[in-house]
């Protein structure tokens, strides 16, 4: 499976734009806040929570970096204005973090007082190992000037994951999309579920609010043993999801109770985004692949 996923990610920049937007389109909203807001809306109505994504990080100056700041904040009105259970996941890259990280922690700053305003929450999304130091430096210290309502993201895959527990207060815990090198980075996948667990184990011993984000049946079997053994109340946790991937898996949590939250990716650079999700991480290649092979067999 990895063999053929790996292929299939090196086939995908040769596939032809309206192929990729028709089997993107089952995960992506598409182009338009209007299509987040119908998407996050029908989401709402299964019992699904949501995180908006604006496609559009890779920004070359401090214009770019302000445009995508007030994307975001178009975002953030409009999930207040239509009443939806949403907030918005950032990525740094995209609000300056290579240009200036002052410039970047200002643009943050902005989102989070507009969030705040509206009675809203924003993540820092995770990139790849090179901006992780920078990523927890901002985010502890926006965290200790006040800024409540901000979280971040970490990667079961880093070896460092670990020593980077103490303190965070609110973590979507992921296994990690990003190719490392051997030396920073768990390798085989028995690891990196072990380091998963670890993690999540010592979140929650640290009273941290969690978001297990993960489509692996068996950390999401162990996610719900380490919920069930601690007796946690719904409000401590949450499970974590892309768009489109093992929906039958969230409907089974959401159905069993528990909140589920789906990340929910929207902009005009979808293209783009397609292409470097499936080629950072050839998993998720292959989870597509199986997926669309699996509708297609159905409607025959």
């Amino acid at each position: 499976m990895a063999f053929l996923s790996r292929a299939i990610a090196r086939l995908v920049p040769a596939v032809p734009k309206p192929v990729v937007g028709r089997i993107a389109a089952r995960y992506i909203a598409g182009s338009s806040l209007d299509d987040a807001a119908h998407v996050v809306r029908r989401l709402n109505s299964e019992g699904k929570l949501a995180t908006i994504n604006l496609l559009g990080e890779e920004i070359a100056t401090s214009d770019e970096a302000w445009a995508m700041t007030r994307g975001h904040q178009d975002v953030l009105a409009r999930v207040q204005a239509d009443a939806l259970d949403a907030n918005i996941s950032v990525k740094l890259s995209g609000l300056g973090l290579e240009l200036d990280y002052g410039l970047c922690g200002g643009n943050v700053e902005s989102l989070l007082r507009d969030a705040d305003g509206r009675g809203n929450f924003v993540r820092i999304d995770i990139e790849d190992a090179s901006t992780t130091e920078r990523t927890l430096r901002l985010y502890r210290e926006l965290r200790s000037s006040g800024h409540e309502n901000l979280g971040v993201v970490l990667q079961a895959c880093l070896r460092r994951t670990g020593d980077d527990l103490p303190g965070l207060e609110n973590v979507r815990l992921c296994k990690g999309i990003y190719i490392e090198p051997r030396d920073i980075s768990f390798q085989d996948d028995a690891d990196v579920r072990a380091n998963f667990v670890r993690c999540l184990e010592a979140l929650l011993d640290q009273g941290s609010y969690v978001g297990i984000a993960t489509h692996d049946e068996r950390l999401i079997e162990h996610g719900l043993r380490i919920v069930r053994e601690r007796e946690l109340p719904a409000e401590r946790y949450e499970f974590q999801m892309l768009l489109g991937v093992r929906p039958e898996l969230g409907d089974e949590l959401v159905r069993d109770g528990h909140r589920l939250r789906i990340y929910v990716p929207v902009g005009a650079r979808w293209h783009e985004y397609s292409l470097r999700r499936l080629q950072e991480n050839p998993k998720i290649a292959g989870y597509i692949a199986a997926d669309t092979l699996g509708r297609l067999r159905r409607t025959q």
